[in-house]
């Protein structure tokens, strides 16, 4: 490694290659090294500041240890590619590690190298390999054009995971950060299996095959359009089940004959117990936003549709995956299988977070300087707040404040409005939307790369939630996050949250009282300095 960027420059920290001397000056660890600043280098494997350049590859590294996976992915692609790479992945598997190998132990032994360097954990059985490209999957071919039409060039590490899995008819439990592509995941093989069963049963029409649960009407909209069009020329047809529409017109679809409906618990219960519709070969049954589902009212509502299935399998996710819920999803799924990536319950790396120490009666105005800032307000926005009637209030109030047009978003509204206050959001007609915690959860809102969470939520797990809308898909997004002593409930895991990925603590929050209380909830980790 060449000599230290900017003010380190001088000191003339030299990493040679493995087994050479290192130097105090050089940090050893990635997770020594601060997070960038807006210009500075990044670290081509984990996104820290890029300190130092690698002498062998000329790239930007944090450490000695991302020196070292550098190293040994170029060492490992020198071994295993003979030829040029393709600039597009090949239309049938390449991948070294699906192909049969005599050498089982040697197959097997890739995979799991793989896995680690895509953070992929799985517990519980025996899963395929993680595929490197949709076309390896025995897709139907009309599918994979539909793929490749939405812009998914390359599957996304919870994907190269899940879809193999799914396929192979295996109950799952997933957990990845929020943006991961955890939507397509379930989609891709709950959209083949429909397809081909269609195929195989042509004159049994009117059974419905998939099931999928979310919480919120907002993310069965977005769930169910993202399924039509990759559905799109195939024998799959869809129908949403959601509070504010018709539910005669929903109820014709489905007796019209649809292979998936997506929809909230309440309304799909209301459907079943009022009109005969048949779910005894329903095959695939998808809790998406588990954690929720399991665990805030839905619970009994979700036990009861599930009773009524005929064993099928259950495919289960959520950014934020609790003992308990898991615990609790292990009696849906005979085997289950958890598959996580990344370090679960934590907010995406593509997200800065940073935290505003704010007393309560300074928060509007905090507010109103950020919207208008030229420096800091990146439009579109989403603001998070508490309470349906504090989203009306500051939603009308950034608006006469700032003369910038802002509308809230929540429950209370009729459905018909929600989905013309998301359509004027996504088109850029409204830059700033208000919304309670109905958008915190699984929705992609295209474009959205800050949030401010104006009114911290209840829990570490909506947090994570919440934040997770500034970054979709690797997307790098900004946070910003009013504190003051109203969240001292929170300050101990909002500090190991902010610590793990590097973010500034605000002097008030480090010196609380309530952070010295809790000390014993982190009791057994090692102290580490905290980043100011």
């Amino acid at each position: 490694m060449d000599d230290a960027r900017g003010v380190n420059q001088s000191k003339g920290s030299m990493i040679a290659t493995d087994g050479d001397e290192v130097t105090d000056d050089v940090k050893k660890r990635s997770r020594e090294q601060r997070e960038p600043l807006e210009g500075e280098p990044r670290c081509v494997i984990c996104g820290r500041y890029g300190e130092y350049i690698c002498n062998e590859t000329d790239d930007d590294i944090c450490s000695m240890e991302c020196k070292h996976t550098i190293l040994r992915r170029v060492a490992k692609t020198q071994v295993s590619i003979c030829h040029p790479a393709p600039t597009r992945l090949p239309a049938t598997d390449e991948c070294f590690y699906v192909r049969d190998s005599d050498d089982k132990s040697s197959t097997t032994e890739q995979t799991e190298v793989l896995r680690r360097k895509l953070e992929i954990h799985v517990k519980g059985g025996l899963v395929p390999p993680p595929i490197l490209s949709f076309s390896s999957c025995n897709l139907p071919q009309r599918l994979l054009q539909n793929v490749e039409t939405l812009g998914y060039d390359i599957p996304t590490p919870v994907q190269m995971q899940v879809i193999p899995a799914a396929l192979n008819r295996q109950n799952l439990l997933v957990s990845a950060d929020t943006g991961s592509g955890k939507t397509a995941s379930f989609l891709v093989p709950v959209i083949s299996s429909c397809a081909n069963y269609r195929i195989e049963h042509p004159t049994n029409r009117k059974k419905l095959i998939a099931l999928v649960l979310t919480p919120t009407r907002e993310l069965s909209i977005q769930v169910e359009e993202q399924a039509k069009l990759l559905g799109k020329g195939l024998p799959f047809k869809t129908a949403l089940v959601v509070g504010g529409d018709a539910m005669p017109s929903q109820l014709y679809r489905i007796q019209q004959g649809v292979e998936m409906v997506v929809g909230t618990p309440g309304r799909i219960i209301g459907l079943l117990t009022k009109h005969d519709i048949e779910l005894d070969d329903v095959s695939v049954f998808v809790l998406d936003e588990v954690d929720c589902m399991l665990q805030r009212g839905f619970r009994e509502q979700v036990m009861q549709i599930f009773t009524a299935l005929s064993q099928p399998q259950v495919l289960m996710f959520s950014a934020t995956i609790s003992p308990e819920v898991e615990k609790m999803a292990s009696s849906l799924g005979k085997d289950l299988i958890s598959i996580s990536v990344g370090k679960s319950n934590r907010p995406s790396k593509s997200v800065k977070q940073v935290a505003i120490w704010v007393e309560p009666k300074r928060k509007k105005q905090k507010l109103f300087d950020i919207l208008t800032s030229k420096q800091h307000f990146m439009p579109p926005v989403v603001v998070f707040v508490a309470s349906r009637v504090g989203a009306d209030l500051l939603s009308n109030a950034i608006t006469v404040t700032t003369g910038m047009k802002s509308l809230s978003l929540h429950g209370e509204k009729p459905m018909k409005e929600r989905r013309e206050i998301m359509r004027s959001f996504l088109v850029g007609e409204v830059p700033i939307i208000v919304s309670t915690g109905v958008l915190g959860r699984g929705v992609d809102l295209l474009g959205v790369r800050q949030v401010v969470v104006f009114d911290m939520p209840n829990s570490i797990k909506e947090y994570v939630h919440q934040i997770g809308r500034a970054s979709r898909m690797g997307e790098e997004g900004t946070a910003l996050v009013f504190l003051n002593e109203e969240n001292k409930s929170l300050f101990c895991e909002l500090v190991e949250v902010l610590k793990s990925s590097g973010s500034a603590i605000p002097r008030e929050l480090a010196n609380s009282r309530h952070i010295v209380r809790s000390i014993s909830c982190s009791k057994g980790q090692k102290k580490r300095k905290l980043g100011f």
